[in-house]
């Protein structure tokens, strides 16, 4: 089995492609800005090799979902998969909670299958998890393979050193941090943030993780408010960018 990270490419978030000897899974897409390039890139690692069975998606976010439904025609009509919150929102092209309207864009009309916390999808002789970590949207999923000790972390984190918005439309900070305190519990050797190069090592993802939850906490404890020396952030962001930088980078490697 290959994890290969495909880098977000402007606003999109990073989609993951796992590969194994006879099928491949694609984990969120990018938007529809870069799909078609995004399908080159694809057919780069798998040209020749596995087809590609189906599509998970963390959430229903534009920069995650966007680019779904014309990958999934690239590929012949592979199956979307998203948290059950997620389906009606892209099967009715909602351009509000997919937050498409921010971005001066459609959101696709795409139909997707519902996922459910605890779902297996098996790929070669191992098993990719999904597990609900909702926060940033209701039916927010990340996705666990035990394995090789990965998690894809769709939205429940940012980047290592920029906290995920939880004010959007289905989120929920108090399910942010408790998401976050649920993912701690596993042994990762590699966490796949939706920005930005992968967090790697078990000491440097309990850091990262730990960080993240105690602002998030204090976040709570303050009902809500954000530091008042953070800037606002951007209409197309999802995040939100601390005034003075979290110390979070220097253990961080590309992945391969």
């Amino acid at each position: 089995m290959r994890i290969i990270r495909l880098p977000g490419i402007h606003h999109d978030a990073n989609a993951s492609l796992v590969v194994g000897k006879e099928e491949a899974i694609l984990i969120d897409t990018g938007t529809s800005w870069y799909q078609m390039l995004q399908v080159e890139r694809i057919k780069g690692h798998i040209e020749d090799g596995p087809p590609l069975s189906n599509i998970l998606l963390s959430n229903r976010r534009f920069p995650f979902s966007g680019g779904a439904k014309a990958i999934a025609e690239a590929f012949g009509e592979v199956p979307i998969h998203i948290g059950e919150d997620g389906v009606s929102a892209l099967e009715t092209g909602d351009f509000f909670s997919t937050w498409a309207n921010r971005f001066d864009s459609d959101m696709p009309v795409t139909f997707s299958n519902p996922l459910d916390d605890g779902d297996v999808f098996a790929i070669d002789d191992r098993g990719i998890e999904c597990i609900a970590t909702p926060g940033h949207a209701s039916e927010a999923m990340s996705f666990h393979q035990e394995d090789l000790a990965v998690l894809f972390a769709g939205s429940l984190i940012s980047r290592a050193d920029t906290p995920i918005r939880w004010d959007l439309p289905g989120g929920c900070l108090p399910d942010l941090a408790d998401s976050i305190a649920g993912v701690m519990e596993l042994e990762l050797e590699t966490l796949i943030a939706s920005r930005g190069p992968a967090i790697k090592g078990r000491t440097h993802i309990e850091d990262v993780l730990n960080k993240h939850l105690q602002f998030f906490d204090k976040v709570i404890l303050d009902e809500g408010q954000l530091p008042k020396s953070w800037a606002k952030p951007a209409p197309t962001s999802l995040f939100f960018t601390p005034r003075e930088p979290w110390s979070l980078l220097e253990h961080e490697e590309t992945s391969s």
